[in-house]
């Protein structure tokens, strides 16, 4: 049996075919016909088979941590919800939503809240990757548009990507502009990152700009074009030239900290270009002017007249597989619904389709204002769908702070183990993806569907039915009397059309009438999907007519602001944020892999060769990084990949998987002032070696409580330790107490102990003043079956059984380490063909080749020296 349906990771949206075995496994492959992936997929989509299993699925509706029938949960949300609401009024209930949600859900909570409960104080993770992007378009084109299409970036001359690692981030996508440029060599790709990313590895260029500077580097290129382009061509025009007139390209290329010759050579290629597009993501969002740089990007499009055609446009690309859907909905606080804003006119045009006359009449708190209100007192109640706060937003600290002061948290989840899940007065069961049914919108305006292919288990509910039965109980009961997910999208397709002229970019009215089969076999499509155009749009301003009442689009003067944040005595470094290749936001479903936590099992902070040496840190040195708000410990990975002054931490370790290792407790809680989205990329701090002295790991057949002095990190198999004192009197105790036999071996530079029930393993732990090469898989195996012999069991306290340990896993999708690599090079495969073709890595998602060309590079010095 096959289903179609849809990744449920980044914003590229790919198609993904199940195949259920005879033996009821679950086997995922690309899917071939889908125009978003043509049948890639990266690792983490490929491992997708992974993640279906039930460890730590939050199964039941819970109070108070205590499992509860669903009327229960049901009723005790509404009646307290309702007793807010009447003491304090609808302000003081929130909802934040989640990019991870489908459109179906998406619709339902945003109705509630601002169609029922009044207020508008419903706002979504997509305001932390997404929503400058949304200010950029609004106000440039009058909508919230992506121009362009997938297919626009294979047909371009130049392809410019800004603030993106997309080889890492939205890797299928990135593979396909790989394709292409092999494909058409004369294709120019630019990459505008103070890092060195593997994205790097196919640029003709790469213009390591100091952080925060671009809109000074497209300001310059908009002084370039301002010669040609005629007079009064866009609106706003002759302010946004004069804006970017003191941006010479001398001025430029001084204030970005970069070589004049490389700026010469970006703006002369991109002006001569008869085509190009430029892809920006986070690292240009995420910023105190974020918005500003969204529309500096976007005047030098529309000044050169490289947009609405072919290979052409300023593409955002989407950082969630639904964020395009939550803005389509209205799931901003800042936004109605289908494109509405807070006019009068919009406001009692929503009151007549809903039948409503509590419809919010102004901008509901954007997500950080929202957790500071919370925090304040003045928001009582939340309630969290399919998100983590707790870990993902700025200043995580005082956000966990924020949720033990509020008197009713509600989180609806699927995972037991999410940090945010830990302050939840009501917990509601949702279903995950593999067993929920509705669509999603991906970065290039793509509806596909998403499909359930497996029962859902337990008392797990989809997020839309659990809104519609509490706003039910609310007193909301017709409004909210869907049986079906396809009623709540045939609702939505039909409000977008509603008293709609063209006014609202956002129209699937031509999705209106279908039928619950047609909606369960839809195609994925772009929108507009109208009577006019019911096979969807592929483009969007190709007549160069926009949404602003007068029609025309709208240059922006942009003024340059660096980061709010700046090095200063005390904190001398300025720390950068984002993601890396097989992980996804906190890990919650990508941790649980094994394969995916092997490429990079620690949280690491990268750091320049020179302020490593200044610092005295060597390579995977365990360091702690220090802000105003907080902060968090890493490993030391030194490269010059990194500007000086600037370190880098992923942003995916959580409570669950690092006992110190949130990156965003670091983060101060500055926002851009027009979208409200936070500054994640620059943030001033200090790095300081730790001397931890005692290193090791701990191995154990059942979840144990570590003393606060073990600084611990999961791995795919059990614990990374670090420690400052060689205490084991915590495990003698436990041992005692649990009446297991210490076995022990310990000298004054390590000590090791196995804990024995008879003849099962129970414990592993292995600490010493140097890193230990242990043998892993032979540990585990003293796990799975009894040990009796003594030979055996020496081994196990030595270390495993003498086996070369395989290192780091560089290729996900074929398992292939370091070691195997580094050996292959040795024996003469120095081209990643070569190493494909003897070892398989780099042959399937494409993903690893970049970090083979290094390792290649770094084994090929090391022989010339």
């Amino acid at each position: 049996m096959k289903t179609h349906t849809t990744c449920p990771y980044c914003g590229v949206g790919c198609g993904v075919v199940i195949n259920q075995t005879p033996q009821g496994t679950f086997n995922v492959e690309g899917d071939p016909a889908h125009p978003a992936n043509f049948g890639r997929l990266c690792v983490k989509g490929a491992a997708l088979g992974e993640t279906l299993g039930l460890e730590g699925r939050l199964l039941e509706p819970q109070i108070n941590a205590q499992p509860v029938s669903w009327d229960d949960a049901l009723d005790t949300a509404a009646q307290r919800l309702t007793a807010i609401i009447e003491e304090h009024g609808p302000g003081a209930v929130a909802f934040y939503a989640s990019g991870q949600l489908l459109t179906e859900d998406y619709y339902a909570a945003n109705k509630l809240m601002k169609g029922f409960i009044g207020s508008a104080n419903i706002d979504t993770n997509s305001r932390l990757c997404m929503s400058s992007a949304v200010v950029g378009y609004k106000r440039a084109f009058g909508a919230d548009v992506v121009p362009g299409n997938y297919e626009d970036i294979e047909r371009s001359d130049m392809v410019v990507l800004v603030g993106s690692n997309a080889a890492w981030a939205h890797p299928v996508l990135f593979q396909r502009l790989v394709a292409a440029k092999a494909q058409r060599p004369g294709m120019k790709v630019v990459v505008i990152d103070p890092r060195a990313t593997a994205t790097c590895d196919i640029a003709d260029l790469h213009l390591a700009l100091k952080p925060g500077t671009d809109a000074a580097l497209f300001n310059g290129l908009l002084n370039q074009l301002a010669a040609h382009l005629p007079h009064d061509t866009f609106d706003g025009q002759q302010q946004a030239l004069d804006a970017a007139k003191a941006w010479t390209l001398e001025q430029s290329a001084a204030f970005c900290e970069l070589n004049k010759e490389d700026v010469a050579r970006f703006y002369d290629g991109f002006i001569s270009a008869d085509r190009a597009v430029t892809l920006y993501t986070m690292g240009i969002n995420q910023s105190s002017s974020g918005s500003d740089k969204c529309n500096a990007i976007i005047n030098v499009h529309l000044a050169s007249g490289k947009y609405g055609r072919e290979g052409c446009g300023p593409f955002s690309l989407t950082g969630q597989p639904n964020a395009m859907g939550g803005r389509e909905v209205g799931g901003l606080a800042n936004q109605l619904a289908c494109h509405m804003g807070f006019t009068p006119e919009d406001i009692t045009r929503l009151g007549r389709f809903w039948g409503s006359e509590r419809i919010a009449q102004t901008p509901g708190l954007m997500a950080v204002e929202l957790f500071d209100a919370i925090y304040r007192g003045e928001v009582k109640a939340v309630w969290i769908m399919g998100t983590n706060p707790a870990v993902s937003l700025p200043d995580s600290d005082r956000i966990r702070e924020a949720l033990r002061r509020c008197p009713l948290v509600i989180v609806s989840e699927v995972s037991a183990n999410s940090d945010t899940l830990e302050f939840a007065h009501i917990r509601f069961p949702a279903q995950a993806w593999g067993e929920k049914n509705g669509t999603v919108t991906n970065s290039e305006r793509r509806i596909s569907r998403q499909r359930a292919f497996m029962s859902a288990p337990g008392e797990t509910r989809p997020d839309w039915w659990i809104i519609a039965r509490l706003a039910q109980r609310l007193g909301y009961v017709q409004a909210f009397n869907w049986q079906h997910p396809s009623e709540v999208f045939r609702e939505h397709a039909r409000l977008s059309g509603y008293e709609n002229e063209g006014e609202r970019a956002f129209d699937i009215s031509g999705l209106a009438s279908l039928t619950r089969e047609q909606w369960d076999a839809l195609q994925p499509v772009q929108w507009p999907v109208t009577q006019n155009a019911p096979q969807g749009t592929a483009r969007l301003l190709e007549t160069g007519r926009g949404w602003h009442p007068s029609g025309r689009l709208k240059l922006i003067p942009v003024t340059v602001n660096l980061a709010q944040a700046q090095p200063d005595a005390r904190y001398p470094l300025l720390l950068n944020t984002g993601r890396i290749r097989d992980q996804w936001h906190t890990m919650t479903r990508t941790g649980l892999v094994p394969r995916l936590i092997q490429h990079q099992p620690l949280p690491w902070v990268q750091i320049h060769p020179d302020d490593a040496a200044q610092l005295g840190v060597r390579d995977a040195s365990l360091v702690r990084l220090s802000s105003a708000q907080g902060w968090a410990l890493g490993y030391a990975r030194i490269t010059a990949d990194q500007r000086p002054g600037d370190v880098f931490m992923p942003m995916h370790w959580n409570n669950h998987f690092a006992s110190q290792g949130r990156v965003n407790a670091l983060v101060a809680s500055v926002v851009d002032p027009h979208s409200g989205q936070p500054e994640s990329k620059q943030t001033a701090v200090r790095l300081q070696l730790l001397h931890a002295r005692w290193r090791g790991a701990l191995y154990s057949r059942s979840t144990l409580t570590l003393p606060a002095s073990l600084m611990w990190w999961r791995q795919a198999a059990g614990l990374r330790l670090a420690a400052h004192a060689r205490d084991v009197t915590w495990l003698e105790t436990l041992a005692r107490q649990n009446h297991w036999q210490l076995q022990e071996a310990r000298g004054e530079t390590f000590i090791h102990l196995l804990a024995w029930q008879g003849t099962q393993l129970q414990l592993a732990l292995y600490l010493s003043l140097y890193d230990t090469e242990l043998d892993e898989p032979r540990i585990l195996e003293g796990f799975t079956e009894p040990v009796s012999d003594p030979v055996r069991r020496h081994q196990l306290l030595a270390g495993g059984g003498g086996q070369t340990p395989r290192g780091r896993t560089v290729c996900s999708c074929m398992g292939v380490s370091e070691t195997a690599i580094c050996e292959a090079i040795t024996q003469g495969c120095d081209t990643p063909a070569a190493l494909g073709k003897r070892l398989g890595c780099g042959t399937q998602c494409g993903s690893c080749v970049p970090e083979l060309r290094g390792l290649i590079a770094s084994s090929l010095a090391k022989t010339a020296n």
